[in-house]
């Protein structure tokens, strides 16, 4: 196999979204791989220490506030950009939010921040860096979803509708904007550990019930998604476009285990 297909050197990646969590190791896999980074952060300040350790892997990296609630932050963060670096080549929208509520709970305030985070702000961040794609009929869009994308959770209606509604989004600018040369698939995440859902993982017996839906026997690891970021970055994804890639270690088959543990029978 020709492995130049996963060469990104000379590419510059936008990943939103670094202050923390996947959206980091997503942009350290793109770095690895050879990329240029442009970071972004409500708080500039946040990425001191991120931008630090990208420029020590040999890659030149760029620190943005994007307030992806703000279309003027979107706007002005896309022509910050392109004016340090000419043509923005791969684009992670990574950017989100999350508000667990039972649906009765949840107040109208926590649907906008949700909806406007994790669906608005990505397809005008999306829009305001495909116009540099198109002119330059070359473009990766990877837009973050979750296993959410294509399941029900209760407690998470509003972020489920966001995004399902990514997924949707997804394949609507891949139509749109694959005649330009641009490809735009989405990345959905199964259950992996972060900031977001740490308070989850503390429990141990819904962590024994997580496990126990999961072919592979565990949650997800932050480097589980390192190759299939760089996949769909990459010239190997070429002829991929408007899909979305379930990274969950095979949650979506709606399996449960057949037999019960025997740590779980009852006592007789």
């Amino acid at each position: 196999m020709d492995n130049s297909l996963f060469d990104l050197s000379g590419q510059v990646a936008i990943v939103t979204g670094t202050s923390r969590g996947l959206g980091q190791y997503s942009a350290r896999a793109l770095a690895k791989a050879g990329a240029d980074l442009v970071i972004t952060s409500r708080k500039r300040e946040t990425l001191a220490d991120f931008k630090a350790e990208i420029e020590a892997l040999g890659r030149r990296a760029l620190a943005l506030e994007l307030d992806v609630r703000d279309p003027k932050s979107i706007e002005r963060m896309a022509a910050d950009a392109e004016a340090a670096f000419g043509q923005i080549h791969i684009l992670v929208n990574n950017a989100g939010c999350n508000i667990r509520k039972p649906a009765l709970e949840v107040t109208w305030d926590d649907w906008n921040q949700i909806l406007e985070t994790n669906l608005r702000g990505a397809f005008f961040v999306a829009q305001a860096l495909a116009r540099g794609m198109i002119e330059h009929k070359y473009g990766r869009i990877i837009n973050i979803g979750s296993l959410t994308s294509v399941f029900g959770y209760a407690g998470l209606a509003p972020y489920g509708a966001s995004r399902g509604g990514v997924r949707q989004l997804t394949m609507s600018l891949a139509d749109d904007w694959g005649q330009h040369g641009v490809t735009v698939n989405c990345l959905a995440p199964g259950w992996f550990h972060t900031a977001q859902n740490t308070v989850l993982y503390q429990n141990k017996e819904w962590v024994e019930y997580l496990v126990e839906r999961i072919p592979l026997g565990r949650p997800g690891e932050p480097h589980d998604l390192d190759g299939p970021v760089v996949f769909l970055a990459s010239e190997a994804s070429r002829y991929v476009t408007g899909q979305t890639m379930l990274v969950d270690g095979g949650m979506s088959t709606g399996s449960t285990r057949a037999t019960v543990p025997a740590k779980k029978l009852p006592v007789r």
